[in-house]
């Protein structure tokens, strides 16, 4: 299947996730995506350490799909090369920082002079604007820490918790693809190219934005809270006697009510002047919660979920990466994908995810190895294989 970007040509200078899981997509959706590197590769692929073998998951993920040129971009014929692809390329995708693409001559007002049709998306960390534009973030920096996130899941007391790797990157490299649609779509429509930002900060201020839009209102600061102080104790979490924990769905609190009472058979609650609506229940949140968590206590958590279906008690299960890969749910919502190795046999991946009725994509291949497609990338763009081998005795490439 050739997917929604089939004839669009990405060239991606990207290193670690969030720029590359932009391209990531775009290759899924059937885009060429080209992904340039030093001859060192993209310090991402040094992370197979982490995994006790030969294989990067999280690498895989993110650079399927795509071809990889190993370049060296600091000599005058490494960037002729890398201008002859700029001239075949429909996007421009990087998240280097500024001051570094500045350098190289690949900073967005140089090339959309250049180029007056280029898509040029940026991804950073802190914005190409501002003081702090060259500051190193990470999506730990950036987005977890600075824009409040991990602030907001402290629960006022705790230790904050620690991200899960790659959580803003995917977020901000979704947000990127979205833009460099519509960028896209108006290029068909006006054949003018333009920038395309985000940063892990904009992202990150986003997803927390009922916060952040409550403090902008009112100039107060939002009070972060623990789970026995949640102004509804029926839009919670709770442990069951198996030592895993459920998640009730009851936001609507005066709608559920009656259900949970029903389901936890405690039906003197409804004469409970402490419990008789959400105002009565917020104001004794911490005593609701102590006795759900007791009652809670005393059944395994699949029990509690019959119970709960029974009733129409709206809630979910917190499950673990394990549970969720064997969830027949996240199968029929089309979580995973097959994808093709060099070995003629398959592994299983997460899928991107968004599909489409029409122009519906798969996975072409798995990710490149560093500079495999070198020399073919080079023929195609007219360039000699005398010249190639030149290149390569002269250390442009590998």
């Amino acid at each position: 299947m050739p997917g929604p970007m089939q004839g669009v040509r990405v060239v991606e200078l990207g290193l670690w996730v969030a720029g590359p899981a932009c391209g990531g997509i775009l290759a899924d959706w059937g885009a060429d995506v080209i992904k340039v590197e030093p001859h060192e590769g993209d310090p991402f692929r040094g992370l197979e350490w982490l995994f006790a073998g030969d294989s990067n998951p999280p690498f895989e993920l993110d650079n399927r799909g795509k071809r990889s040129v190993a370049m060296n971009l600091r000599s005058s014929p490494g960037m002729e090369v890398m201008h002859l692809l700029l001239e075949t390329a429909d996007v421009f995708l990087t998240n280097y920082r500024p001051a570094g693409l500045e350098r190289l001559g690949l900073d967005h007002q140089t090339l959309c002079n250049r180029y007056p049709k280029l898509v040029y998306a940026s991804v950073t960390g802190m914005s190409l604007r501002g003081e702090e534009a060259n500051r190193q973030a990470y999506d730990i920096g950036a987005f977890w820490s600075r824009s409040g996130i991990a602030h907001a899941l402290s629960s006022g007391q705790d230790d904050p918790p620690v991200q899960r790797g790659g959580m803003g990157d995917h977020m901000t490299g979704l947000g990127a693809v979205a833009g460099i649609s519509a960028a896209l779509f108006h290029r068909e429509r006006s054949g003018e190219g333009q920038l395309v930002e985000t940063s892990l900060m904009r992202i990150g201020t986003y997803m927390l934005g009922w916060d952040h839009n409550v403090t902008a209102a009112t100039g107060d600061d939002v009070v972060v809270r623990g789970r026995d102080e949640q102004p509804n104790p029926l839009i919670n979490c709770y442990k069951c006697s198996d030592g895993k924990w459920l998640w009730m769905l009851g936001l609507e609190g005066d709608r559920h009510w009656p259900q949970v009472v029903e389901a936890l058979e405690v039906p003197k609650w409804l004469e409970d002047q402490r419990f008789s609506g959400i105002e009565t229940r917020m104001e004794n949140s911490s005593i609701l919660t102590a006795e759900m968590d007791a009652i809670l206590l005393t059944k395994e958590r699949d029990e509690w979920g019959r119970i709960f279906d029974a009733n129409d008690v709206w809630w979910a299960p917190v499950q673990s990466s394990l549970e969720l890969l064997t969830d027949p749910q996240s199968r029929a919502a089309g979580c995973w994908i097959q994808v093709s190795t060099d070995d003629a046999e398959t592994v299983e991946m997460v899928a991107s995810p968004i599909d489409f009725s029409v122009t519906e994509w798969e996975v072409s291949n798995g990710a490149p190895s560093l500079g495999q497609d070198t020399e073919l990338v080079l023929n195609e763009l007219g360039i000699d294989w005398d010249r190639i081998i030149e290149m390569k005795e002269s250390g442009v490439i590998p």
